[in-house]
């Protein structure tokens, strides 16, 4: 088999745990990686440009939403100051405390995320029988997330783009079709690569953040009582004053926040602290001075002002001849934020490949200098359609919003569930210790969740599709490769027993031939059935695996494994972790000690493809077995996969039931 080794297995789980797990590399996050030699401050300004797009556009409609939402509030200073509170407090105890402070204490050998997030939990915990618990909620959070991938790019430009409408109400014709255009253009720019527009990344950032900072300072200045803001008795006294409201406006709130996974995901790239500088330097105190100045804004006017300007507070805070200049700048920036969360669809469904969870697709590599700057087809173009289908779907970006929050509170929740077992089965905290932590947030991102559920009717129902849809397949992919693995292993014949049994009874020829197998027990049927067909072996037969660990990366040294059989039989293991690549040629240069160096015009690869036949006693249900089955079919070459030489593969069928 051409795949990899088999994942750890739990007996009461349709899905495995990420050890073990693979066939290549994945990405290195958002595709922007970053020298090892490079200053914390360097590294500070790089990450405002890569990892803060999504959180940081999110002034365009956040405080807007939760007044003109669907649970529509008062515009009066109670209202406003307790919307306020809330938004300065979930940014702290949702971004700062868990997500800045907590989770980035949690990296994976330096990587982060909720996939890196569950290796690093299995690692631990492997030997639970409740470990596989983790691996699903892991998976759900992944599922979630390219729910999130979808809806980002379409509410983040059809907000920009809808403040030509506040320059002049005769634009309003022109904002999906404007809007439309910039989406697609941005999808056909990632076959190209990021790494020239990735350089105005940060500038451009930067100064939209200034211009966040300005513009809201400007209004605190001229109405300063919005600070009382700060206090957290004016959140509580939202609740007392008009408790259903409240409630019911946590879910416009929590989009303050979204992108707060992003911040842990990227974490790989940037480093710890330079990602705390950025955070707590730069990047928030810009957002609050921003959410306070709308605030502030809508105090300072009258009735009837407050009312035009709730529509589009954001673009409302400039004069009028800088309205024009701000919707560019504020477009550019979403263009950035939809860049990163396109790339890091890219990253997340490489590493779910590597871990076992999705089939081999087809990846670019869009960078010769930078390993992680990758682009995914398949994905790219259904991102892109489900982008067009969103914005001609819901139309604008308020009703967008009603889908946003159920995918960011859903993974917010989710991580907030795998925090628990970090901080009880790898960090060994005390129980009393873990308790008040994992209490006080799963109250609050559980208020944040079950508010948003109320939308479900509204559009929250799409993130939750998507969701099901992708939970489906990954663990559908998950589960057949299992029970297609333990069927081959059934049959399996011991390589010791083959090689004493072959050696005389087929002709040996020059060269050296390479069998790709996915266990590192047992003969591949590709070397079974050459030797059945052709009745030949090679002077030289190694039994290949590629093993991926549950770590980042896997140092060099530790790279090679063999076996010598004896008689011209090697059994060879190619060791990496779950973001390196994996490429076989470059990797067999180091490997000499099976019988001497590797000569690629002097090596042949022989790779099997499986086709399933149908079961007396199936694994799984029926219509999962369908499923399996064209994910199986549809899946990518392992010749392109593994970046072997196209012109030294040979692939051989094999049939298996499971």
């Amino acid at each position: 088999m051409s795949d990899s080794a088999i994942p750890q297995k739990h007996p009461s789980a349709d899905v495995q745990a990420p050890a073990e797990v693979g066939a290549e590399a994945p990405a290195q996050g958002g595709g922007h990686g970053h020298g090892q030699g490079a200053s914390k401050a360097a590294l500070a300004v790089g990450a405002i440009g890569i990892v803060f797009g999504d959180i940081g556009t999110s002034p365009l409609y956040a405080f807007r939403e939760t007044f003109i939402g669907p649970n529509k509030l008062a515009l009066d200073t109670a209202h406003v100051l307790g919307v306020i509170s809330l938004i300065f407090w979930s940014m702290t105890l949702v971004v700062s405390i868990q997500y800045v402070t907590i989770l980035m204490r949690a990296d994976n050998k330096g990587q982060g995320g909720s996939l890196a997030l569950v290796a690093l939990i299995s690692s631990h915990v492997k030997n639970s029988r409740n470990a596989w618990v983790a691996v699903l909620l892991g998976v759900f959070a992944t599922s979630l997330f390219y729910g999130d991938s979808m809806i980002t790019p379409a509410i983040s430009v059809l907000s920009a783009v809808e403040g030509l409408t506040v320059v002049d109400e005769g634009f309003s014709d022109y904002v999906i079709p404007l809007a439309l255009f910039l989406l697609v253009l941005l999808f056909l720019l990632q076959k190209r690569g990021t790494a020239k527009v990735g350089a105005l990344f940060a500038p451009v950032m930067i100064v939209y953040f200034f211009v966040l900072a300005g513009l809201g300072t400007w209004q605190i200045i001229q109405t300063p009582q919005i600070l009382w803001a700060l206090n957290p008795y004016y959140a509580v006294n939202f609740f007392i004053l008009d408790g259903t409201l409240a409630f019911l406006a946590l879910g416009s709130v929590v989009l303050a926040v979204t992108g707060s996974e992003a911040l842990y995901s990227d974490m790989g790239h940037f480093g710890r602290g330079p990602m705390k500088l950025s955070w707590f330097g730069f990047v928030m105190p810009c957002l609050l001075l921003n959410y306070f100045g709308q605030g502030a804004m809508i105090i300072g006017l009258d009735a009837q002002g407050a009312a035009e300007a709730i529509q589009n507070p954001f673009f409302f805070l400039a004069s009028e001849q800088w309205r024009l200049p701000l919707v560019f700048l504020a477009t550019f920036a979403t263009f950035i934020a939809s860049q990163a969360v396109i790339s890091g669809a890219f990253s997340i469904t490489h590493q779910a490949m590597q871990l076992g969870f999705i089939p081999r697709m087809s990846i670019r590599h869009t960078s010769e200098t930078e390993a992680g700057q990758i682009y995914i087809p398949v994905v790219n173009w259904a991102l892109l359609v489900a982008v067009i289908v969103l914005v001609l779907t819901f139309q604008n970006s308020s009703n967008l919003a009603n889908a946003y929050g159920i995918a960011v509170t859903g993974a917010v929740t989710i991580d907030t569930l795998l925090m628990a077992v970090l901080l009880v089965g790898v960090w060994k905290w005390r129980w009393w210790y873990a308790a008040p932590v994992v209490i006080l947030f799963l109250i609050v991102d559980g208020a944040y969740f079950a508010a948003n559920l109320t939308k479900v009717g509204d559009g929250g129902w799409f993130p939750l599709l998507v969701g099901a849809i992708a939970f489906t397949l990954l663990t559908t992919w998950a589960k057949g490769r299992k029970l297609m693995r333990e069927r081959m292993s059934e049959v399996a014949l011991p390589l010791e027993i083959f090689a004493k049994s072959a050696k005389n009874s087929a002709t040996r020829v020059p060269g050296t031939a390479i069998f790709m197998a996915s266990s590192k027990g047992g003969v591949p049927s590709a070397l079974l059935h050459n030797i059945k067909h052709n009745k030949v072996l090679h002077e030289r037969v190694v039994i290949l695996t590629v093993e991926i660990a549950d770590v980042p990366y896997v140092d060099a040294r530790e790279r090679c494994e063999y076996h010598d059989m004896g008689d011209g039989f090697f059994r060879a293991i190619l060791h990496y972790g779950f973001m390196q690549e994996t490429d076989v040629p470059s990797g067999l240069k180091t490997m000499e000690q099976c019988g001497g160096a590797f000569e690629m015009m002097h090596t042949s690869f022989f790779l099997s493809r499986q086709t399933l036949l149908p079961s007396e006693k199936p694994g799984m249900p029926i219509w999962r077995e369908k499923i399996f089955a064209w994910m199986l079919r549809n899946s990518a070459t392992a010749m392109e996969f593994f970046r072997l030489p196209t012109n030294r593969v040979v692939e051989l069928g094999s049939q298996v039931r499971i």
